[in-house]
This record gives C-alpha cells, sequence and structure tokens, in this order.
C-alpha cells in the first residue's frame, strides 16, 4: 500500500516525488515525518519535533463483540467507536488469549500465552481475587510499557489492572503497574464488582459465601439450643461446653467475614502511583476522574512520545452509570452504559486532536474478551451481547468468549474505512507497538504475538498466525488452523463446557462455566468447525461431511505438540495460596483495620460525565 500522501495537503505527484528521493529510507519512519511536519504546520513552528507516535491504547472490560454500531449493532449507539473505526482499521477476528480479565490481560500486556507466565490456573478460580492476594504479573515479565520505556516514552495507565500488587509485604509492589514499566498509574488495582456499589448481590465469591452463611447459621443455632437446653434444664451440658461452641462459631464468623464483609474496601480502591487515593471510591464519580487523568496525562506528555493505555472499567457488572446515560438506550442499563463509555471514547480521540497530536497517535480500541451471558439480575440482562458468535465470557474455546472488537487507527499510515478478516490477536499490539516505537521484543523468551503492520497496511495477504491455541485456564480448549493457500479456518475443540440449562448457551445458575472436571465434555475426535463456512460454529463437521477431516484433525494435533514442547514450568499465580486474602498485604491508607479515606479533589465538574 502507498503512503497516503494525500492527506494533510501534499499532492500526490509531491508524494511520490518524495517515496523516489528517499527509496530506503523506512516507510514508516517517512510517513511519520510526514505527519509531523503537517501537525507542525498546524501548530506553528515552536514544537519539537519528534519521530516516533504516540500510542493509545484503550480496552474495555467484558465487552461483546456485538455491542457496537461498527460491528452490526443497532439498538446501542457508539458513535465515536464507529467513527474510529471508520477512520482506521476494523479486525474481525481479532482474538483473546483467554477468555477471563486477569489471563487475558497479563497475555495483552507480555505478548504471551499466559499459561507461559503463570498467570492461567489449574483451579476453580481463574482470576485474581484480592488485592491483598500474592499472585499477580511477575516481575521477570516484560510488558510492553517497559519496552517503551526504554525508547524514552512517557508510560502511563489510567484505570484497571488486575493483575496483582504485592507479593511479601504491604509495600513492596512487586506486581504494581510502576514496577512493570509504567512511569504514571492512576486507577483500580483490581476490578469492578457487584460488591463495589451497594445494595447489589454480592458477585465474589458468590456460591462460597452463602454456604459459609449456612454453617455459620447452623453453628449458631446449635449453640442457642445448647443455651436454651442448659437453662431449662433439658439438656445436660456444661457451660464450658457451650462457651466453647459459641466461641468456635465467633471464630469461624469471624475468619470468613473479616474478609467476605469488607470487599467493598478491601477491594474497591483507587490508587495514584503507589499511594491510595479513596478507599472504598466512590463510583458516582468514577468514570469522571478516569476521563480527567487520561486528558491530562495527553495534555502533560503532548510533546511525546507517550504510551496511554486506558483500561475502562466499563463494560463491567455492576454498570454503574451516571445520571447522563441512564434510559438513553434501547438496551437497558448495560446499553446505558457501553453508551456512557463510547462517550468517554470520544473525549480521548477530542483531547488528542485538541493537541494536534491527531496525524502522530496511534489509537487502539478492544475488549479484553467476551461478554459475559450469564450476567442477569431478573430477567434483566446485564452482560454483552456476542452477535452469532457461540458462547461468552470464561468459555476458552467458544467464538463468544475469546472473538473481540478490534480498531486501530493511524492517519497517514494506516488506511481508512478498512476491513481485515484475517485472524489476529490481542498478544499482537506488544510486537507492533515495539516496532513503532523503534524498540524490539525480547530475546531471550517466546512471545507469542506477531507485528501487526504488514497485515494492516495490506503490505502482506495473510496473518502470521497460523495456529493459536485457546486456553480455558491451564487447559487447551480449543486450536484454530488458518490453511493460508485454501482459504479455510478450522477450529478444533478438545473439551466444551455443560451448558446448564442443557442447550442454553451458557452456564446459568453456576455465574460462569467451568474448565474442568464434570462441568466439561472431552471430546475424542475433537469437534471440528470450518469457520470460514460456519462462524457460528453451529454443525460440528463429521468424516462423512469433510472429506479433510482426519487430515486436518491430524495437521492441529502435531501443531499443539510442538506447542506443549514450548512451555517450561514457572511458578503459578493463581494458585490458592496465591489468590486468597493475607490481612498484612491488604492496602490501606489509614492503620489497618481501618481503612477508608476520600483524598481526591471533589471539584472535577469540568470533565463532567455527559
Amino acid at each position: 500500500m502507498g503512503i497516503a500522501w494525500l492527506h494533510g495537503g501534499l499532492s500526490q505527484a509531491e508524494g511520490e516525488r518524495l517515496e523516489r528521493v528517499s527509496p530506503s529510507f523506512p516507510r514508516i519512519y517517512l510517513a511519520t515525518l510526514l505527519a509531523l511536519l503537517i501537525s507542525l504546520d498546524a501548530r506553528g513552528t515552536n514544537a519539537a519535533p519528534n519521530m516516533k507516535p504516540n500510542i493509545v491504547l484503550m480496552l474495555a472490560d467484558d465487552l461483546g463483540i456485538g455491542d457496537l454500531g461498527c460491528y452490526g449493532n443497532d439498538t446501542i449507539n457508539t458513535p465515536n467507536i464507529d467513527r474510529l473505526a471508520k477512520e482506521g482499521v476494523k479486525l474481525t477476528q481479532h482474538i483473546a488469549a483467554a477468555s477471563l480479565c486477569t489471563p487475558s490481560r497479563a497475555a495483552f500486556l507480555t505478548g504471551r500465552y499466559p499459561i507461559r507466565s503463570g498467570m492461567a490456573s489449574g483451579g476453580s478460580y481463574r482470576a485474581l481475587q484480592w488485592n491483598a492476594g500474592s499472585g499477580g504479573l511477575p516481575a521477570n515479565e516484560t510488558t510492553f510499557a517497559k519496552v517503551l520505556q526504554q525508547q524514552g516514552y512517557a508510560t502511563g495507565l489510567v484505570g484497571k489492572w488486575h493483575q496483582g500488587v504485592n507479593c511479601d509485604s504491604v509495600h513492596d509492589h512487586c506486581h504494581h503497574p510502576l514496577n512493570h514499566g509504567f512511569d504514571y498509574f492512576y486507577g483500580m488495582p483490581f476490578t469492578l464488582l457487584n460488591n463495589c456499589q451497594d445494595h447489589k448481590p454480592p458477585e465474589l465469591d458468590a456460591a462460597l459465601q452463602a454456604k459459609l452463611w449456612f454453617y455459620t447459621q447452623l453453628i449458631a443455632l446449635a449453640v442457642l439450643t445448647a443455651l436454651v437446653g442448659k437453662t431449662t434444664g433439658l439438656v445436660s451440658v456444661t457451660w464450658k461446653v457451650v462457651t466453647f461452641f459459641a466461641l468456635l462459631g465467633f471464630l469461624f464468623f469471624a475468619s470468613w467475614y473479616s474478609s467476605y464483609g469488607f470487599v467493598k474496601y478491601w477491594n474497591c480502591i483507587l490508587m495514584r502511583n503507589h499511594n491510595i487515593t479513596e478507599q472504598p471510591m466512590k463510583l458516582e464519580r468514577t468514570a469522571s476522574l478516569v476521563l480527567k487523568e487520561a486528558v491530562s496525562f495527553i495534555q502533560s506528555n503532548k510533546h511525546g512520545p507517550f504510551l496511554l493505555f486506558v483500561s475502562f472499567l466499563h463494560v463491567h457488572t455492576p454498570l454503574f452509570t451516571t445520571e447522563a446515560f441512564l434510559g438513553k438506550s434501547r438496551h437497558g442499563i448495560y446499553g446505558d452504559n457501553v453508551e456512557e463509555m463510547d462517550w468517554l471514547v470520544g473525549q480521548i480521540l477530542d483531547a488528542i486532536d485538541k493537541e494536534g497530536l491527531r496525524n502522530n497517535t496511534l489509537t487502539y480500541f478492544a475488549s479484553d474478551h467476551g461478554g459475559q451471558l450469564e450476567a442477569q439480575e431478573g430477567t434483566i440482562q446485564l452482560g454483552g451481547w456476542n452477535g452469532i458468535y457461540k458462547g461468552g465470557k470464561g468459555m476458552g474455546g467458544w467464538e463468544g468468549g475469546i472473538r473481540v472488537p478490534g480498531i486501530l487507527r493511524w492517519p497517514g499510515m494506516l488506511p481508512a474505512n478498512t476491513i481485515v478478516d484475517k485472524p489476529t490477536s490481542l498478544m499482537d499490539i506488544y510486537p507492533t507497538v515495539a516496532h513503532v516505537a523503534g524498540g524490539t521484543v525480547p530475546q531471550d523468551r517466546i512471545i507469542d504475538g506477531r507485528n501487526l503492520l504488514p497485515l494492516l497496511q495490506q503490505e502482506v495477504k495473510h496473518s502470521e498466525h497460523e495456529f493459536m491455541f485457546h486456553y480455558c485456564g491451564s487447559y487447551l480448549h480449543a486450536v484454530r488452523w488458518h490453511q493460508k493457500d485454501s482459504g479455510a479456518l478450522w477450529k478444533a475443540h478438545y473439551i466444551t463446557p455443560i451448558f446448564h440449562p442443557e442447550g442454553a448457551g451458557a452456564c446459568y445458575g453456576k455465574g460462569i462455566c467451568p474448565c474442568s472436571g464434570e462441568g466439561v465434555t472431552h471430546h475424542d475426535p475433537p469437534l471440528l468447525f470450518d469457520l470460514s463456512r460456519d462462524p457460528s460454529e453451529a454443525v460440528p463437521l463429521s468424516p462423512d461431511t469433510e472429506p479433510l477431516f482426519r487430515t486436518v484433525l491430524k495437521h492441529i494435533g502435531r501443531a499443539v505438540e510442538e506447542h506443549r514442547r514450548t512451555l517450561t514450568p514457572v511458578p503459578q499465580q493463581l494458585s490458592l495460596g496465591n489468590i486468597m486474602w493475607k490481612p498484612w498485604l491488604q492496602p490501606c491508607c489509614g492503620t489497618f483495620p481501618f481503612c477508608w479515606c476520600d483524598n481526591e479533589e471533589s471539584d472535577t465538574h469540568s470533565y463532567k460525565v455527559g
């Protein structure tokens, strides 16, 4: 693809002459220089030229691919994200490395399957559960922020982290963003939960909490029965025994309620760098604060180069939405929340434009995984829509849990209003931004992502991904094979979740589908689909309907064997010992357990949402 010389005022002939004058000069920097010259002309000659582009990455939380207008939704208005797609490249086979927050984001940050960093779990807990756990993104992992930091970029993260905080002590911050290449962090070290909003049913370990309450009530009933029996003489028991069981019951209650009873204080906090600013956070102003910090970072680093990672808290439950957007969509509270997020995206894009940075900024928007089908409140759907694709959040293999929106814009460098229908991954952002920043990916480890630039610029016809491996926790559930010569996109499912009720398309009543055990089905031979003909994975192929059935499965099987030979044992960050609540690791803005504070400026009117 030739560079879009017409963008910004140069004629086609002038642009072609410039290309001929410097044929050996890398096209990426030639175009960037042109964009900068245009930008400088618009802003005046006082700004210092900068060869490296700014990079703004925006990642939504739990957004389904079918929730955006540019991906076919007609009940939710997303004009700003749609505009981004019209001005850039839209990816229609953009795949998350995991269908849950913690492992997917670990893969996004490192360009590696989460199983390589120990961020994939073989147990029932597949994401970090507490700020006061000891698990998290290992310090020896190199994030894209660290690579860009080494290239002279100012690096900032605003929003959700969910990659851990501490290891051994409350102040070691070994997993903190500032220990992973970010110069600045403002946001939530954990993730939003229903527990963060008053009068919402608990979300964290809801089933376990219900059992613990039940056992507590049984113990209390037993103690009360013994007490009544003793005082009435109906039961022959000593006061020591009654006191012992009463104390035992109290200790049992305190042992779990000290954590689960105060989730709002332990997990729902905001931090600026290493300091807590709100504990608990006030959801009614969080969106405004996140926007304020994102815009402020752009303004403070406008002379660049900078990397800004805006990790939205939207659209995860509890879907707290400001009054300006309540009731605005035709898709209930979930749609309202999506539209509020779209407005935030628009404000960030406007901030880029106002600083004259549009032509020298690579902008990216995606979701960390698919929407959660099981998120409901009565008959109200609180999770996203995954379009025509089967499954959703938590399902490692089905397309609805891992196929997400992906949009990139870079005026003059990437074509506008373009669709790329080839397999790409969130992990590809790592080597892509490293390349455009002039850096290199680490050579001492396997990087699973691929540089997207040649594909986006239409210099190559096919994605570098031949195989993609779809994990649910640490279990390999499915594999896709892009057979480039034929155009087929094969996908083999080795394990699939058992939907509840049968045929429902999700695991209703369980909260989220399991990865292993009695809640899954193992397939031998694997279920095989050709996504190029059946993107909804509706009808599995068989030897009778597909002549290449056995050949395809044999080829995929060899790829799985080769992939597994590249895996090495690493410490498991999501083991029970690492994800459990440890009071000595609890971030606290006071003297534990008296943890509450509000150190935010109350005046956020200039960034009023809506």
